[in-house]
């Protein structure tokens, strides 16, 4: 067997999970960083209401919405593609584990994790049947 396709020990898959996890991680930080400066930049002199409390625009409460925001450059838009990011890290890692659990066949794993993955989705998607 070549080492091209020798299976990944435990050690690689928890390296790989890890670099993700991290590199997820930071890469959200960094979106939000970027995005944050840029709504400063451009607000600066908005004051803050405390007096009341004013959600997220509409437009920022989808992922199509929050995208298209972020495409036009608003900080907004960016801040919250960088909270997708940072909440995508997780569904990311399990999906990567199922991956590496079909790759050592290790059946009983993979279904526990395929079962892990669909109750993030659907939490993430809503929670409603």
């Amino acid at each position: 067997m070549s080492l091209a396709h020798r299976p990944w020990t435990e050690h690689q898959v928890e390296q790989y999970i890890g670099n993700l996890l991290r590199g997820g991680v930071l890469i959200a930080a960094v979106v939000v960083l970027l995005g944050g400066i840029l709504y400063l930049v451009r607000h600066e002199a908005a004051w803050p209401l405390y007096g009341s409390f004013r959600g997220e625009p509409e437009e920022l409460r989808s992922i199509p919405g929050i995208l298209a925001d972020a495409w036009a450059l608003h900080g907004r838009g960016i801040i919250q593609l960088g909270l997708l990011l940072l909440i995508a890290t997780p569904v990311a890692r399990v999906v990567c584990a199922m991956v590496a659990f079909a790759l050592q066949r290790d059946w009983l794993y993979v279904s526990v994790t395929g079962i892990v993955l669909s109750v993030l989705v659907f939490s993430l998607l809503g929670g409603h049947p």
